[in-house]
């Protein structure tokens, strides 16, 4: 069974920034591609960002391009998050999630398994 634990969330002004973390245990966490999603209350789990098994690839949504960064360290079986210039808009619970693959998939169907939310408060 593939458990994911984030952690790092809270309550930041605007401008500031944050570090996401996601635990992951199972032993082919490196075969995982690995994503990040977030959802504000009354709207949609959107997509904010993923990365390749192998780290070699990344893609991020257009509201976070530039200002979010996700790496990941296979040896630790850990994905981060590093949102900077963060704006009251980027409040959500922000989750990660996983799936066995290559591709960087973009739809929360597409992926297997997912963490029980950190909270990100950004005040203005």
């Amino acid at each position: 069974q593939v458990q994911l634990v984030e952690s790092g969330g809270g309550l930041v002004q605007a401008g500031g920034f944050l570090r996401l973390s996601c635990a992951v245990s199972g032993r082919t966490f490196s075969t995982y591609t690995m994503g990040w999603f977030r959802q504000a209350p009354g709207k949609d789990r959107e997509f904010v960002g993923g990365i390749s098994w192998s780290a070699g690839r990344t893609n991020y949504a257009d509201s976070v391009k530039g200002r979010f960064t996700i790496s990941r360290d296979n040896a630790k079986n850990t994905v981060y998050l590093q949102m900077n210039s963060l704006k009251p808009e980027d409040t959500a619970v922000y989750y990660c999630a996983a799936r066995g693959g290559i591709r960087l998939w973009l739809e929360p169907e597409e992926y297997d398994y997912w963490g029980q939310g950190t909270q990100v408060t950004v005040s203005s």
